[in-house]
């Protein structure tokens, strides 16, 4: 392969993996599919491609077409991820709002929908691909492809953000202070006596149960988050943590019921968050 054309191909990377992301909703699957497709265009004669970044859209979306009818044969379930948006309020309803919002939550709505339906989202509200293009793709016509588009976008209008319940993030905002403070008795007050706290670590998974001993070991971490932010973590309220230096410590949600918690989930393994595309650092001034 010439040096241009592999010159060409890294230009179009980044926006290659950025469909693909969306797409399958792994950082890890999505460079696969880019891996794939260039090794496709590796095999092609250069000389037939009239347009490339048409022609590696055609081949990345049918890639993971591919992927995800797979998906639906194996009997294993997908790698399990969290999916974390800022929590900026409600939810945006300007369609080309949605459409961003969707994205960078890696498509909530995934297994609500079909791969043609989720193609021809992605790439019509998220990328502005013409649905002409989109029909050659998945082998319809360009109305067929603004049908599935339509259908996509109506779930995920429907169910791309869940409601919260008003006062959950108070909950856990007032949980956070305890913990900082050492106010055990608050702690033990929006804490649900059965609460469950699974923390994925680099050494694994450990999960503690029971509102005192979550309380005993929230008040020994607490303090190492020098930065937090609100966020919408599968839907859940929870937090993003970074410490002092800047350096990210963690992603953290809370299952609330009837103003206590009942079921918390961290994440702190470096891998897994590297995983999830959030920032590694913060600035600190």
């Amino acid at each position: 392969m010439n040096e241009a054309l592999a010159d060409a191909f890294e230009a179009q990377r980044g926006r290659l993996v950025a469909v693909a992301h969306r797409m399958l909703g792994s950082r890890a699957d999505a460079e696969d599919a880019v891996q794939e497709t260039w090794l496709r265009l590796a095999r092609q004669d250069a000389d037939t491609i009239d347009n490339l970044g048409g022609w590696l859209t055609t081949v990345v979306g049918r890639v993971c077409i591919d992927v995800l009818r797979s998906r639906k044969i194996r009997p294993e379930a997908p790698e399990d991820e969290l999916i974390v948006l800022e929590d900026t309020g409600p939810a945006p309803e300007d369609d080309a709002v949605l459409a961003e919002s969707v994205g960078l939550a890696l498509l909530v709505v995934l297994d609500t929908l079909r791969p043609a339906e989720r193609l021809a989202f992605v790439l019509h509200d998220m990328f502005a691909v013409p649905f002409t293009e989109i029909g050659q793709i998945i082998g319809k016509s360009a109305d067929a492809a603004k049908m599935l588009a339509s259908r996509a976008r109506r779930k995920v209008q429907q169910r791309h953000r869940p409601v919260e319940e008003p006062g959950q993030h108070a909950v856990v905002d007032a949980f956070l202070a305890a913990a900082r403070q050492g106010d055990f008795e608050e702690l033990l007050r929006v804490l649900d006596p059965e609460v469950k706290w699974s923390s994925e670590t680099r050494r694994g998974l450990v999960v503690r149960t029971g509102a005192a001993e979550v309380a005993e070991r929230t008040h020994h971490g607490a303090r190492a988050a020098a930065f937090t932010c609100h966020a919408l973590i599968n839907g859940e309220p929870g937090i993003v943590a970074w410490a002092a230096t800047g350096k990210l410590l963690g992603v953290v949600s809370y299952t609330i019921v009837d103003g206590r918690i009942v079921e918390i989930r961290s994440i702190s393994d470096t891998e897994r968050l590297a995983s999830m595309g959030l920032p590694s650092r913060v600035p600190v001034t």
